[in-house]
């Protein structure tokens, strides 16, 4: 891991000149001298419950932005969509309105495709591979987003996603026959699902709850971290460890926003990004087992352990369906990183 957060640091160093130790010091309000820093707020929104990992990865951010401006410089979070939904978070970003986010990489691909790639099924071994594949290959798709206004600075960690539902069991694709199961927006996570043998259905995640209770949709696929901190618990009998996908957390920036700070500013935010990323993966991967015990001991929901094999084969076709549209290139990238 401390090699992945090497190359994740090394990453942003070359997006910002300023970041190498060599120049540091000749920065004026390099970290630790307040002085030379201007009063500023900045809000940052996402949709997540604020005891979630990535929301705490949030509140680090703006912890070390405050430290490292002497409290200058304030990062309001706003937890639990008060900002809107992702959609409505990513336009903000777009028109300067809102200056900074978490949102996920399925809702980014209306403006750069490409970012799906880190949606398909089974793309990678293990969080290690996921690290390294999100510091290089991740950072190098996310620069397109730049030409629509909005700058990457680095991934936090939504978790491993796994199924639940109302209905059965599941232990293999065939218990998700005719299953309706809330999915993001997103053609892949359709695709991902009819190859299961679901029944997709769109929505969004505020929305969700209600859905499950009233019967609308019998299940949903989520990591640890929302089924226990959206309480889906309370109207899901059933949690299947599918882990059939693995979810990034972008850290986003309006470009607008970014473009008027001032250099010292932008080492800043680019520092505090860096280390909290750092922060935010170890808290995910360590609360990850600890999210499913807290889940098992509600005694609510069953939590069944699956053999991933099958569901691994039945989904290998999305891959290759949207091979060209992530970038053959891509995907051949992250294979060498295993």
């Amino acid at each position: 891991m401390k090699k992945t957060i090497l190359g994740m640091i090394m990453v942003l160093a070359l997006l910002a000149p300023a970041f190498s130790e060599g120049q540091k010091e000749a920065v004026p309000g390099a970290a630790g001298s307040s002085g030379s820093y201007p009063s500023l707020v900045l809000k940052l929104g996402h949709i997540a419950d604020p005891s979630h990992p990535y929301a705490q990865g949030a509140v680090k951010f703006s912890d070390l932005v405050k430290e490292k401006t002497g409290g200058k410089i304030d990062v309001q979070v706003f937890a639990s969509s008060q900002l809107g939904d992702q959609k409505t978070l990513i336009e903000g970003l777009v028109f300067g309105t809102i200056d900074m986010a978490l949102v996920g990489t399925a809702a980014l691909t209306q403006f750069q495709p490409q970012m799906g790639i880190f949606d398909l099924p089974f793309l990678f071994d293990d969080r290690a591979h996921a690290f390294k594949s999100l510091d290089s290959v991740g950072m190098d798709i996310g620069k397109a987003l730049e030409p629509k206004g909005i700058k990457l600075l680095g991934y936090m960690e939504n978790g491993i996603r796994h199924m639940t539902n109302n209905t059965r069991e599941i232990k293999t694709p065939a218990d998700m026959n005719g299953l309706k199961i809330r999915v993001q927006t997103s053609k892949i996570f359709i695709e991902m699902m009819k190859a299961m043998g679901a029944s997709p259905t769109p929505m969004s995640m505020d929305e969700l709850y209600s859905a499950m209770q009233s019967g609308t949709v019998d299940g949903q696929e989520n990591p640890s971290a929302h089924i226990y901190t959206q309480r889906y618990y309370e109207v899901q009998k059933y949690a299947s460890r599918t882990a059939h996908a693995y979810a990034p957390e972008p850290v986003l920036i309006s470009l607008a926003k970014w473009n008027s700070l001032p250099a010292a500013v932008q080492q800043v935010i680019l520092e505090a990004a860096a280390e909290s990323i750092v922060w935010q993966r170890e808290l995910s991967t360590k609360s990850d087992e600890e999210l499913w015990d807290k889940i098992k001991a509600t005694g609510k929901m069953k939590v069944i352990d699956v053999d991933r094999k099958p569901f691994q084969a039945a989904t290998a076709k999305v891959i290759e369906m949207f091979a060209d549209s992530v970038g053959r290139d891509n995907l051949a990238k992250i294979d060498a990183l295993r």
